[in-house]
């Protein structure tokens, strides 16, 4: 079944008011999914900054992974952008997934993140 991207933007500002309303101040854990890479980002609604950021494209992570569409990449960017949240001195984030259901390399890059130390 095809999603329009219509009902995938509509589904993701559905997603990004719910965040907004339980957020009480904490930054957000923005994930996107393309075919072949995921990306990750800690954003400060309040200043409008990225904090971290990680993708499959950052260098030391593209020579660790064969591929970046796999569930093993998504678990290796969620463990690196906890690290580098927990850096940037943040431990407590709100997470959001966007218009992509929770399931697959979404699920493995937020239970990384979990267990890298970031709670959400």
């Amino acid at each position: 079944m095809a999603i329009s991207a219509k009902g995938a933007a509509r589904r993701k500002a559905r997603v990004r008011k719910a965040l907004r309303a339980r957020a009480n101040g904490r930054p957000r854990l923005s994930v996107f999914r393309s075919d072949k890479n995921i990306y990750a980002q800690i954003i400060d609604d309040a200043s409008g900054r990225t904090l971290a950021a990680a993708s499959t494209l950052d260098k030391d992570v593209k020579s660790e992974v064969k591929n970046g569409s796999t569930t093993d990449a998504a678990a290796r960017i969620g463990k690196l952008i906890a690290e580098r949240g927990c850096q940037a001195g943040v431990s407590q984030v709100v997470f959001d997934r966007g218009s992509y259901i929770y399931h697959g390399r979404v699920k493995a890059l937020a239970d990384a993140a979990r267990e890298g130390g970031l709670q959400f």
